[in-house]
């Protein structure tokens, strides 16, 4: 029995450091008004961003036009042509990007892990800007963001099997891996842009790569939707899991946790929804390093809170994104990557300032 006490007390001590490097001691610990108040307040942000742009909704046709009763056609078109679809493909695309980076941040125990170190984003960027170079896109609206998915999962697919060794996946090779056949798409991409410089087709190939959601159709939200949504509640199911696995493998292990075929999974499963977002919106970065991170100081570290929290903060962080990139110019737009960056570059050496500074290893 003294065995098994000194183990528990052993595992209790794994859990604290884990739960201390991921984040700060909760400042709210009831989880129904936390998803509460996101859900509400990712409501009040696709009611902005749906009324406000280069021309302006009132409250009370925007209102009529939601609930389907009579207004005037350009109203119409407006809202329900035009801005909601932008608007419910922003949230999809947030709620990919911030629910990946929590599990990326959970699994590889590093708060400044984010969907970009798998490859994702620089895969389908390669991949996008070829099919734009062909003049693929001309062929149907759809080849674009079909190409951009197939080149996401090719860059997963080729990190993990250069990180895998013997069955087992170490975390540093995989992070060394996804450096790697990162760099190696975006000499790809820089290639293709090069080799383009004179085509007509090079100005739609950079606004795709600063990502933006212009001409989303209703089709494809149902299509990014059917991958983000099922692949999003499949993540969530796991937060246990990751609560072990942020304490350390071999404690996870110890208390039942099949350490390499949930890391598999989740890596595939984030792989996934981030390929179909970006494949919609283009590489968009920082959501997946900000947003969790920031949901963590204040909800704490527990992913059975943390991952559905993501996913609504996600959504509301990309959707207020990218009415700030409509309305800061209109009636122009500036590409929303840009705005994500804005906002990102700074909080991402705030975040290597702070670990750097408290001698944390990353």
């Amino acid at each position: 029995m003294p065995h098994a006490a000194d183990r528990q007390r052993r595992q209790d001590r794994r859990i604290a450091r884990g739960r201390r490097r991921l984040g700060r001691a909760p400042l709210v610990s009831a989880p129904g008004a936390v998803l509460g108040g996101l859900a509400l307040l990712l409501v009040a942000a696709a009611g902005c961003a749906t009324a406000l742009g280069s021309v302006s909704v009132p409250a009370g046709p925007l209102v009529r036009a939601l609930l389907g009763l009579p207004v005037d056609h350009r109203t119409a078109a407006i809202v329900l042509a035009i801005r909601l679809p932008r608007v419910v493909m922003a949230a999809l695309a947030g709620c990919a990007l911030a629910q990946s980076g929590a599990v990326l941040q959970g699994l590889f125990r590093n708060p400044l892990a984010d969907p970009g170190l798998l490859g994702v984003s620089s895969g389908a960027g390669f991949a996008a800007v070829c099919a734009i170079a062909l003049g693929l896109e001309v062929h149907g609206l759809w080849l674009l963001p079909v190409c951009a998915f197939a080149g996401a999962i090719l860059a997963t697919a080729t990190v993990y099997v250069l990180a895998v060794r013997h069955g087992r996946m170490p975390v540093l090779t995989l992070i060394l891996a996804g450096v790697a056949v990162s760099a190696l798409f975006a000499a790809g991409t820089t290639l293709v842009l090069t080799v383009s410089a004179l085509s007509q087709n090079v100005l739609a190939m950079l606004n795709w790569l600063f990502g933006g959601l212009n001409g989303i159709l209703w089709r494809e939200d149902a299509t990014v939707a059917s991958f983000v949504l099922l692949g999003g509640t499949a993540m969530c199911l796991f937060g246990r899991d990751l609560n072990l696995l942020a304490a350390g493998e071999e404690g996870a292990a110890a208390l039942g946790v099949p350490v390499e075929p949930v890391r598999r999974l989740l890596l595939a499963l984030t792989a996934l929804v981030t390929a179909a977002a970006v494949a919609a919106a283009g590489p968009i970065a920082f959501v997946g390093l900000m947003v969790p991170h920031m949901l963590r100081l204040v909800i704490g570290a527990d992913h059975r809170l943390l991952l559905p929290a993501s996913m609504l903060g996600g959504a509301s962080f990309l959707v207020l994104a990218d009415l700030v990139a409509r309305v800061v110019v209109r009636p122009g737009e500036i590409n929303l990557g840009v705005v994500t960056a804005l906002v990102g570059v700074p909080f991402f050496l705030y975040l290597l300032r702070r670990a750097t500074r408290g001698g944390e290893a990353l």
